[in-house]
């Protein structure tokens, strides 16, 4: 298969458009673009010529009514290539496959017996040679993990893993012969679903996701918005009570210590003496278990008011809450809807709040979407 071009700038755009929003009539793309038809034409050209674009067949079909001369829609051959994303917990590997539109058509799931880095590049390269099987070969990788990442190539720290300074995406490349970028999970995240997801065609979107940890991210103008701590666990400063709970993870009434899965079951542990599961606790809370409803309640009033504070502040189109914490909301979600509303000026109009059950599958998918920016687009950070 003919090989993808470097991109220009204009051409990016209208290969980025067509994927996320196609097929697009020729027309449709130029206004969207605000091009003309002739710049249009010339940009894609090499497009279609380096197999990128293709024309799809005519709105209709063959037979179809339409007079005059036939539109021929410019689209993206999805399955034509695929792409693997991972997902790296501190006990497990997650692996996707999927296409140039970030449909997963595999996934894969092995435990870690070693944090060792050299230990996990080679289980993730064994992954992937089982997700290509029977498929378009990969044109790349991507990699999520939790932790600071530089140059989508080197994770800088990861309190999950233990890691400081591994240069993952060298040590999967010289494994795999594939092209690799690595990021920062939830940035990866952001972006699949800036693209393909929640956030799709939105202006203003945020993510917030619960779990092990916080994440959040912002998209403004349809980018993510990169910064400095987005890979440095601002959920530990970020107070929502400062007279809140106080846990190892994270300061005293923080976002952390009152909302992540851990800070949960260390406060269920401290007030019964007994170790339960997330959904165990979830689960008493709905009956009405005392210390499982305190809990709960005070981690609903808590993301209510973080919900709050990101509305009043970013003024996103929606919110998107995610991350395998988001049962909360099946238990207690009127009680962070009440929360919200508390803390809005009363004639605020309602936050669109989206709330998507994320397992480390769709992490992983975030991953791929990354290598798909990277690797086709050459989108990077501008």
């Amino acid at each position: 298969m003919t090989s993808w071009l470097p991109l220009s700038p204009a051409e990016r755009s209208v290969a980025l458009d067509v994927l996320v929003h196609g097929p697009l009539s020729r027309t449709e793309l130029a206004r969207r673009l605000h091009l003309s038809q002739g710049s249009l034409t010339r940009l894609t050209k090499p497009l279609i010529e380096s197999g990128l674009l293709v024309e799809a067949p005519e709105p209709g079909g063959p037979g179809g009514s339409r007079q005059g001369r036939p539109s021929r829609p410019l689209d993206i051959v999805a399955g034509s290539r695929s792409f693997l994303g991972f997902k790296i917990t501190a006990d497990a590997v997650h692996g996707v496959a999927t296409t140039l539109r970030s449909v997963v058509t595999d996934r894969l799931e092995c435990p870690l017996t070693t944090r060792e880095p050299d230990a996990v590049a080679a289980l993730v390269a064994r992954m992937a040679a089982e997700l290509a099987a029977g498929r378009p070969a990969p044109a790349g990788i991507g990699i999520g993990v939790g932790g600071r990442v530089r140059e989508r190539a080197v994770v800088g720290e990861s309190a999950f893993l233990g890691w400081r300074d591994v240069p993952l995406g060298a040590l999967v490349r010289d494994r795999t012969g594939l092209p690799v970028v690595v990021e920062n999970d939830v940035a990866a995240l952001v972006e699949a679903e800036t693209w393909f997801g929640a956030g799709r065609g939105l202006d203003r979107f945020a993510v917030l996701t619960i779990g092990a940890g916080i994440g959040y991210g912002l998209v403004l103008g349809g980018r993510r918005v990169p910064y400095e701590e987005e890979d440095r666990g601002f959920g530990r400063y970020w107070i929502i009570d400062p007279y809140g709970p106080l846990t190892p993870e994270g300061a005293r009434g923080s976002a952390v210590s009152l909302l992540t899965i851990p800070s949960i079951r260390r406060q269920i542990r401290a007030a019964t003496g007994r170790d339960a599961g997330y959904e165990e606790i979830l689960v008493a809370a709905a009956a009405g278990e005392p210390a499982a409803f305190r809990v709960i309640d005070e981690a609903a009033r808590a993301l209510g008011t973080l919900v709050a504070q990101i509305a009043n502040f970013a003024m996103p189109q929606k919110i998107l809450l995610a991350g395998e914490g988001v049962g909360l909301m099946d238990v207690a979600g009127n009680t962070v809807r009440d929360t919200v509303r508390a803390h809005r000026h009363p004639l605020a109009a309602p936050v669109d709040l989206e709330t998507k059950v994320s397992d480390f599958h769709d992490w992983a998918r975030g991953a791929a979407v990354l290598a798909i920016q990277v690797l086709v687009l050459g989108l990077g950070e501008e």
